[in-house]
């Protein structure tokens, strides 16, 4: 049971994101909701590199470079493709996680650098929380911006 609901959980962060990531087009990846706040390009990027940078974390290691994870948004021109591609690959990376880690495992405590030691189920709901974070910063900048 365990493995299906975190199955559904997952699935329906990937579809109430996409009323978001889905809106994105070329022509929005250098609005900005203020000019203190990061692009829509750059918080998209983020969001797709920051789901396979964290598969490191669950043993699964990524080629996709770190650009955007503590850095700021000095107007670097970002690839929709691109980073709509890293998106789809993290989901399916955590998928992949869900459907292969079994039910005590998920117990298991991962070393941080930001939280410390933590269980996977843990940095998992954090994974999940961060692209809804930003799912909600990209609506907002694509409503207001």
């Amino acid at each position: 049971m365990q493995k299906e609901i975190l199955a559904e959980m997952l699935v329906q962060n990937q579809l109430t994101n996409s009323f978001a990531f889905g809106k994105i087009t070329n022509e929005d990846l250098p609005k900005r909701l203020n000019e203190q706040t990061a692009s829509v390009g750059f918080i998209y990027r983020h969001v797709g590199e920051t789901m396979n940078l964290f598969g490191y974390f669950f043993g699964i290691p990524s080629e996709i470079p770190n650009t955007t994870m503590g850095q700021q948004d000095t107007g670097q021109d970002f690839d929709l493709e691109i980073s709509h591609s890293y998106v789809e690959k993290g989901y399916a990376m955590l998928k992949k996680l869900v459907e292969e880690t079994t039910d005590a495992d998920w117990l298991t405590e991962i070393d941080t650098p930001f939280f410390g030691k933590v269980s996977k189920i843990r940095l998992f709901s954090h994974v999940l929380f961060h692209n809804s974070h930003h799912a909600g910063q990209i609506s907002l900048t694509l409503s207001k911006g």
